[in-house]
């Protein structure tokens, strides 16, 4: 191989030197330092002639002369080596360097990242935010089916593509998980897990609580208690979006839907999210705990009670909190889901701010809204 390339530059510089150039002076140009003074991503479109791709390097910065590039490419045997693609040409890269990078394939990796607790169509339109994601996805998947994760990719991919790696992560998830559950939790099938991880997943973003939230549901259903969850009462007043910018009222909580647990007992319908792997693992194997109520403790978790006495007390400690936050900060809301165009690089919205999960209907009644 090395005697091939050798001769290759050797009929390289004699033809050269046959056009009155000098051999010394051209592949100097071919191996100096190039233009970029810093690093830049080029894409390669798909069957570009040699030619056009030494333009578009030059276009872009990349290389000085087409005219050294492709003498180079040629001499060393390596006309039909160059793949398409996105690449990132470092500073002052050589001429001789892009041809390397551009035959080596070693393409711009890519990541596309599904936050967990979207829905299945924030997931989809979420992919609109990322740069090089071809195509279009004919259809929402439904919820519970995509497990959110970050997810590599290439230029050029396609959205379709991602889709269909998020349902077959999701399914062997889920079928991995299932086999390790507590065998005396109170879930029939997969699909109740994936249910009730999406609430749980609704219901807080610190690891260290959804095991204790999924606790607090599975007493509730034992002791016949109906779940109470909020994010189930504005999955079912947005028609499934999850984009209430208000408070929830006590007519809120009133309204008959297959997955309002205010109204129904035991589990929503199905997933009003997509969980993540943490959620997943809680739920098949919560601790054992006493807990049957919690609320918000002003830092973005959660205080847990065991009895409605303990409770109530704890939720009075949360109005106080809260009013002096609202005093502080008269123009501040609360936080509302994001819609995924605003989501910065796909992140997980937070819901730092949430006050209960059960029996506040005395003070909703009394101000006409829940204080969850």
């Amino acid at each position: 191989m090395r005697h091939s390339v050798f001769i290759y530059f050797i009929l390289f510089f004699i033809g050269v030197s046959l056009i009155g150039g000098s051999v010394l002076t051209t592949y100097t140009q071919f191996v100096e330092e190039g233009p970029l003074t810093e690093a830049k991503t080029v894409v390669i479109p798909k069957g570009l002639p040699l030619k056009q791709t030494a333009a578009l390097l030059k276009t872009e910065g990349v290389i000085t002369s087409p005219a050294i590039f492709i003498l180079g490419v040629r001499a060393s045997g390596n006309t039909m080596n160059i793949k398409a693609g996105e690449y990132e040409f470092p500073r002052h890269a050589s001429a001789k360097m892009a041809m390397d990078i551009l035959t080596a394939g070693q393409t711009v990796i890519r990541r596309f990242i599904a936050p967990e607790g979207l829905t299945s169509a924030q997931i989809i339109e979420s992919m609109d935010l990322y740069r090089g994601l071809n195509g279009s996805v004919d259809r929402i998947p439904r919820n519970g089916t995509l497990l959110p994760d970050t997810y590599h990719y290439s230029f050029g991919d396609t959205k379709e593509s991602i889709v269909s790696r998020m349902e077959h992560a999701m399914t062997r998830t889920l079928a991995e998980l299932w086999e390790k559950r507590n065998p005396n939790i109170a879930l029939k099938t997969p699909q109740e897990a994936v249910i009730m991880a999406s609430v749980v997943e609704k219901e807080t973003s610190r690891d260290k609580e959804r095991g204790l939230i999924a606790s607090v549901f599975y007493n509730r259903m034992k002791q016949g208690i109906r779940l109470q969850s909020d994010p189930t009462v504005i999955y079912a007043v947005t028609d499934g979006r999850l984009d209430l910018k208000r408070r929830l009222t006590y007519k809120d909580l009133r309204v008959p839907h297959p997955y309002n647990t205010y109204v129904i007992y035991g589990l929503p319908e199905g997933p009003i999210a997509n969980p993540g792997r943490a959620s997943l693992e809680a739920v098949l194997n919560p601790p054992e705990t006493e807990y049957l109520y919690f609320v918000a403790d002003g830092t973005g978790g959660h205080v847990f009670a065991k009895t409605y006495q303990e409770h109530q007390k704890n939720v009075e400690n949360w109005r106080k909190i809260r009013k002096r936050k609202t005093a502080a900060s008269p123009s501040v809301k609360k936080a509302t889901i994001p819609a995924p165009a605003k989501m910065p690089s796909g992140l997980k919205e937070k819901e730092t701010e949430r006050e209960t999960t059960a029996e506040l209907v005395d003070d909703a009644k009394s101000e006409g809204e829940s204080n969850r």
